[in-house]
């Protein structure tokens, strides 16, 4: 009897377990979803969401001497450009959208530089043909551009900011001398640093590992990085002329010159950032801002303008006929991402077109409920017509194993922040690929951006290489109003994540009522192998699906059976962070959420 007893209850537990891991249980909430991994912040006075929880704090207290939105976010930024390398930092570029409360509107800042005046599209060729390379890349001196981080920090303080310039630097700068301890994940992609960037001229293995020779630090190590702390000292005494016209300019100028680089002092003194208006489309009454090209901010409007005339919540979250609808609408922006999106400044941009709701309707018809389209190609948005799918070749693959394009693996850094004034910033920044191209000038503490290898060598390509040109972007914030009113500063990092992420929390949110943690909580995919604004097309199986673990199989099934490519991935959905304004009673609240996958931290007081 006692046999049969324990096989019975052996049974029942292995029945338990077996639906267990069916529905992919993770904890017992009270309240919530059960897959949200903490609840939303609330805050009455200000907030500071980042992926590095001593950035939030520094942020935090930047807010409590009397900052502003800006000045915390300035002083956020440039600690994580110290705390997580591996994403950010001085050598990259940054954009930002920040609500003005006491002007109820939006500043839009394109942060991005350019590429060296004096390497024309046929040197460039010349120096790819040395390679024997057809395409930019994406380590060394070729796919430099100039950092534009530090030129849109000082345009955001002039504008915005309430302390000295030298009073947001001055938290980085303190933990740049005392050092700091390095969290797991941070370690994780550090180490990949001394190989990548092996046998490059400069100080990487100097600056970035423990023992000069390729120790990179392991979780809780503490690092030091005292050039980068004079770097930021010096910014913070003279202003961003010490880096675009001074000290740091020469030394980066005559470096360049010593080891065969292109960038000079002149593209530096000649670079400038832009104040763009942000654009948007209205989704359900909400309406969602990005930023317009050179990056890919309007992909996410696009997708939202396609998916408007779908009854997601019916639907139902994460359902087949909802994924499906997502990736189609997805691969149809995409289309006219890769053709369309540049530097406005060399390229004409149908812009108007592209978002127009009737332009979005003549897409959507291009969606078979059915199936999966295996070739997309970009529409008419001047005439407001969506061209048929056709046939097409696919292109070599590049980048990462199992990835089809390089810009789906870019490495970044979303934060936003919240003031007791109302002001709030929405902002990222990122070096690219990596930590960058693996350049390190010795005694300044930074590596320069490989985001010049963004650029297509196509000749006839709307974002193909010129001296003096912005790249495509792959950095976006996001911003929603609601009745004329801020609603939510958000965004979601990593290459070409970033636009389907943006869809996905807001969709989350607008359309399945999540709470701001848990859209964000909430397994997510991503479709790769698409067309690609370097000049990859999408892939003979119409580029291919990758989903959470939190996404059943029955989903995953049903739409293999549509004809989706679907495979699991881990790490490769990005990182998100949000503030979501909510009024009770009259007063303002604050609602912060962070990326549970990283190290993220939303705090508030």
């Amino acid at each position: 009897m006692w046999l049969v007893r324990w096989l019975k209850l052996s049974f029942g537990l292995f029945a338990l377990l077996i639906v267990g891991l069916r529905l992919n249980a993770q904890i017992d909430r009270i309240t919530g979803k059960n897959f949200a991994t903490r609840s939303e912040v609330l805050a009455r006075h200000g907030m500071v969401c980042t992926s590095v929880p001593a950035a939030t704090q520094v942020g935090i207290d930047i807010l409590k001497r009397g900052g502003s939105a800006v000045d915390a976010a300035v002083a956020a930024n440039a600690t994580l450009g110290l705390m997580e390398p591996v994403s950010n930092g001085v050598g990259g570029d940054l954009f930002a959208i920040v609500y003005s409360a006491k002007e109820n509107k939006l500043y839009g800042i394109n942060g991005s530089g350019r590429s060296p005046l004096g390497l024309s599209y046929d040197q460039m060729k010349a120096e790819l043909a040395k390679l024997h390379r057809e395409t930019i890349p994406p380590v060394g001196m070729l796919p430099i551009s100039v950092p534009g981080a530090v030129d849109a920090w000082a345009e955001l303080h002039k504008r915005f900011g309430k302390l000295n310039l030298s009073d947001d630097l001055a938290p980085a700068v303190q933990y740049a001398e005392q050092g700091f301890p390095v969290t797991e994940l941070i370690a994780y992609y550090w180490a990949f640093g001394p190989r990548l960037y092996k046998g490059l001229p400069g100080a990487f293995f100097e600056t970035y590992t423990l023992d000069g020779k390729g120790r990179t630090p392991a979780k809780g190590d503490i690092f030091k990085n005292p050039a980068l702390a004079k770097t930021l000292r010096l910014i913070g005494e003279k202003g961003r002329d010490a880096f675009y016209k001074g000290e740091i300019a020469d030394k980066i100028d005559a470096f360049m010159r010593a080891n065969g680089g292109f960038l000079r002092k002149a593209d530096f003194e000649k670079h400038t950032s832009t104040w763009v208006e942000p654009v948007s489309t209205n989704y359900r009454g909400y309406d969602v801002f990005e930023l317009p090209p050179n990056g890919q901010g309007i992909a996410a409007l696009q997708i939202l303008n396609i998916l408007e005339g779908f009854d997601l919540r019916a639907m139902g979250r994460n359902s087949p006929e909802t994924l499906h609808a997502m990736v189609e609408a997805k691969k149809i922006a995409w289309a006219d991402r890769a053709k369309f999106y540049a530097d406005p400044a060399f390229a004409k941009i149908p812009l108007s077109g592209l978002l127009s709701k009737s332009y979005g309707a003549e897409r959507r018809k291009l969606i078979d409920p059915n199936h999966a389209a295996k070739k997309v190609e970009a529409g008419n948005p001047e005439n407001g017509v969506g061209a048929p799918p056709r046939r097409s070749v696919a292109a070599s693959a590049r980048g990462r194993a199992g990835s089809s394009s390089v810009i789906d693996d870019g490495d970044t850094i979303y934060m936003c922040t919240a003031d007791d004034e109302g002001n709030m910033v929405s902002l990222i920044q990122s070096n690219y690929r990596g930590m960058g191209s693996g350049i390190v000038v010795p005694g300044l503490g930074f590596m320069f951006q490989d985001r010049g290898e963004l650029f297509s060598m196509d000749p006839t390509h709307a974002n193909v290489y010129a001296a003096g040109k912005r790249p495509f972007h792959t950095i976006i914030p996001g911003f929603v109003m609601k009745d004329g009113k801020p609603w939510e500063a958000f965004g979601v990092m990593g290459g070409g994540m970033q636009p389907q992420g943006h869809v996905q929390v807001l969709t989350n949110q607008i359309d399945f009522g999540l709470n701001v943690q848990e859209a964000g909580d909430a397994s997510r995919w991503q479709h790769e192998g698409d067309n690609e604004p370097t000049g990859e097309k999408m892939t003979e199986s119409g580029g291919y699906v990758e989903v959470e673990s939190g996404i059943l199989y029955e989903t995953v099934r049903e739409l293999r059976k549509k004809g989706h490519d679907v495979r699991f991935d881990v790490g490769g959905y990005g990182g998100y962070q949000a503030i979501k304004v909510e009024m009770h009673d009259g007063q303002r609240v604050y609602v912060g959420a962070s990326e549970s996958r990283k190290d993220g931290m939303a705090a508030g007081y």
